[in-house]
């Protein structure tokens, strides 16, 4: 699985807490961004995710139905990678929701 973008997305936001602290956001040749916008890399993690998942899917479904080329342990780990995927973005999610909270909730 390709984790790039997921990567990149946590380089953003921690980006984004510095500002938000008041420090200056600190340039990290490995996180830069290079025009990529903030939402690009949400989709592209979102699309990530969605993949994981379905192709986790289609390896159970495939193993299910008794094709002898897909093995046990490589179908748990693909579902546990599946899960530890959606895991994070729920709570990129939770993170996001709760910094839009925090700026809505100041004071003006």
């Amino acid at each position: 699985m390709d984790t790039r973008g997921i990567e990149q997305l946590i380089g953003e936001l921690r980006g984004t807490a510095q500002v938000a602290a008041g420090k200056p956001a600190a340039v990290d040749a490995q996180n830069s961004v290079d025009g990529v916008s903030f939402a690009e890399v949400l989709k592209d993690a979102l699309q990530d995710v969605s993949a994981a998942s379905k192709e986790a899917r289609n390896m159970s479904n495939e193993f299910t139905a008794g094709n002898p080329e897909v093995k046990l342990q490589d179908v748990m780990v693909n579902l546990e990678k599946a899960s530890l995927s959606f895991q994070q973005m729920v709570q990129v999610r939770n993170k996001l929701v709760t910094a839009y909270q925090d700026i809505m909730n100041m004071p003006v």
